[in-house]
């Protein structure tokens, strides 16, 4: 598993009064995560840095099993490591709740997840605006999800629910509910190399 980087300036859409801040969006020191199976135990990741500037797009490359889908979610807090620590944004999720990691990632945190993990009884434009809801911030949610929707090409699409859409659109209805909530920080998980099993890919996108 190895990152690639790209200092190239994010657009305007991505930038954000945080910017302006020096320290590391990201921040990973000697993280390490086992999973139990039966009475062995499985050694995922081991005392693995990781530092992410603002503005920075990593993409994380590595074969199927090596663990960039476990790093994301304990970037994103879904997760907590078994040592090591982990900061977004100065904030120490590895040391906290998953009360509180959840509501650190319905705030700051946008994922899109490898099968995407659209609710199926909600249409696109109600998958989009959810995100938005849950923080309280229900009188911009259509507005939002429109302009989004319409940003992916799918802006006639907000009323159909995902099974009546194509894998391909369901993956960019995922990637506009990830950008609903204005996120600190994009975690996408294979997002744009899924069809490639050998050589899948993590993406974070610091803003």
């Amino acid at each position: 598993m190895s990152p690639f980087r790209t200092s190239t300036p994010m657009s305007d859409a991505f930038q954000t009064d945080d910017d302006t801040e020096t320290a590391p969006l990201v921040r990973v020191r000697d993280l390490r995560k086992i999973y139990a199976e039966g009475d062995r135990d499985h050694l995922v990741l081991d005392e693995l840095d990781l530092t992410v500037e603002r503005g920075e797009l990593v993409v994380i490359l590595g074969r199927s099993g090596s663990g960039k889908s476990t790093l994301l979610n304990l970037v994103g807090g879904i997760d907590r490591p078994t040592d090591g620590e982990v900061v977004i944004g100065g904030e120490h999720l590895s040391e906290e709740s998953e009360t509180e990691r959840t509501l650190f990632r319905r705030r700051r945190i946008g994922f899109i997840f490898q099968a995407f993990n659209l609710i199926p009884t909600l249409t696109a434009a109600e998958n989009v605006r959810l995100p938005l809801e849950l923080a309280g911030r229900a009188s911009e949610a259509e507005r939002r999800a429109a302009e989004l929707l319409e940003a992916v090409g799918l802006g006639g699409r907000g009323d159909s629910f995902p099974d009546r859409l194509s894998g391909g659109e369901q993956q960019r209805v995922a990637v506009a509910r990830a950008l609903a909530h204005d996120p600190l920080l994009i975690l996408a998980d294979a997002s744009t190399c899924w069809s490639a099993p050998t050589a899948s890919c993590g993406c974070t996108a610091a803003r």
